[in-house]
C-alpha cells in the first residue's frame, strides 16, 4: 500500500534534489510517460490545459535540465522547498492520488531571499519496478503573476 509516510519521504527527496542543485536527478522522480505542468489557480479552475512549464515525458524533463545547464541564460538562483503534509485522496498497492501544499523561497546569488511561489501539487503516484514515481504532477501556483525568472522546476 502506498501510504502517507512513503509520499512524505518521496516529496522530501524531490524537494531536496531541486534545492541541492541535483537537477539531473529530478527527472528520475517521474515515470517515462509522465505529465508535469506548472500553472496557476485560475487556469486550473477554468480547466485550461496551458502551463508555464509543460512536459509529457521524462525525456522532456531531461531536455529541460540540459537546456538549463547548457543553453539558457538566467540569473543564478536556488530554491528551498517547504512542503506540507500530503492529503492522500486515494491509495492502493500500485497507485495513489494526493495533494500537497508547498512554499518555495528563491535565493539569489546576491543572497537576497524571497518567497517565490506558493501553491499545491496535484499528484498521481504509481509504483514501477518497486519504486514510487510520479505519473502526473500539476503544480498549481496560488498567484496568477509569475516572475520571469521561473527557471528551475517547482
Amino acid at each position: 500500500m502506498i501510504d502517507l509516510l512513503a509520499i512524505c519521504a518521496f516529496n522530501a527527496a524531490y524537494g531536496n534534489a531541486i534545492d541541492s542543485d541535483a537537477l539531473e536527478d529530478w527527472p528520475n522522480f517521474f515515470t517515462p510517460n509522465c505529465h508535469y505542468r506548472v500553472t496557476h489557480i485560475e487556469n486550473e479552475r477554468e480547466g485550461l490545459p496551458t502551463g508555464l512549464i509543460y512536459a509529457d515525458s521524462r525525456a522532456m524533463l531531461e531536455d529541460r535540465i540540459t537546456s538549463l545547464r547548457l543553453a539558457n541564460i538566467y540569473e543564478r538562483q536556488r530554491y528551498r522547498h517547504l512542503l506540507g503534509v500530503p492529503d492522500v485522496e486515494s491509495a492502493d498497492d500500485t497507485s495513489a492520488v494526493a495533494r500537497t501544499a508547498f512554499m518555495v523561497a528563491r535565493i539569489m546569488a546576491t543572497g537576497e531571499t524571497l518567497l517565490f511561489a506558493t501553491g499545491v501539487y496535484h499528484d498521481r503516484f504509481v509504483t514501477l519496478g518497486g519504486r514510487l514515481l510520479l505519473a502526473k504532477r500539476v503544480v498549481v501556483c496560488d498567484s496568477t503573476v509569475t516572475d520571469t525568472l521561473l527557471a528551475l522546476p517547482l
